[in-house]
């Protein structure tokens, strides 16, 4: 467990320097060692449904829109469906695109109800490179991290 608490220890860290309302900031390899080796903890990818259909889906991780496509209108349903799926107790990590929704999602949930959340800093896709491309620059999937076509 001593890898783990020093991933946490440092996430806790960035979210404080941040001045975050959650647990913790973590790198997209940060959050897979996590799920990977912490019992019952989530990834919560709050991408839409057309990202996750056209950029790419994460095996394994809950997915529930934070805002809803079209429109871009935040889910008004989000908050239940989290509940539905995800228990309170458990370390939650919340994923979106370039890491800025998911602020959003884990501020939500760590008001409501949820003591143990972590936003995944550079998302899915990353930032945008100099040229306006996203997949260059930070990401889950720039990290070699797995990941499947939707």
């Amino acid at each position: 467990m001593g890898k783990l608490r020093e991933i946490l220890d440092l996430a806790q860290t960035r979210a404080r320097d941040l001045e975050r309302p959650y647990q913790g900031e973590l790198t997209p390899r940060e959050a897979f060692e996590i799920w990977q080796a912490a019992p019952g903890a989530r990834l919560v990818d709050v991408r839409t449904r057309a990202e996750w259909d056209w950029v790419g889906r994460i095996p394994g991780a809950v997915e529930i829109e934070w805002n809803q496509y079209p429109g871009g209108v935040r889910n008004p349903n989000f908050l239940a469906e989290l509940t539905r799926q995800v228990d309170p107790e458990a370390l939650v990590m919340f994923v979106c695109r370039s890491g800025v929704r998911s602020i959003g999602a884990a501020t939500v949930a760590s008001e409501n109800g949820y003591n143990n959340c972590y936003n995944v800093l550079e998302g899915f896709e990353g930032d945008k490179d100099a040229n306006g491309h996203r997949n260059n620059v930070g990401g889950w999937r720039r990290a070699g991290l797995p990941w499947h076509q939707g």
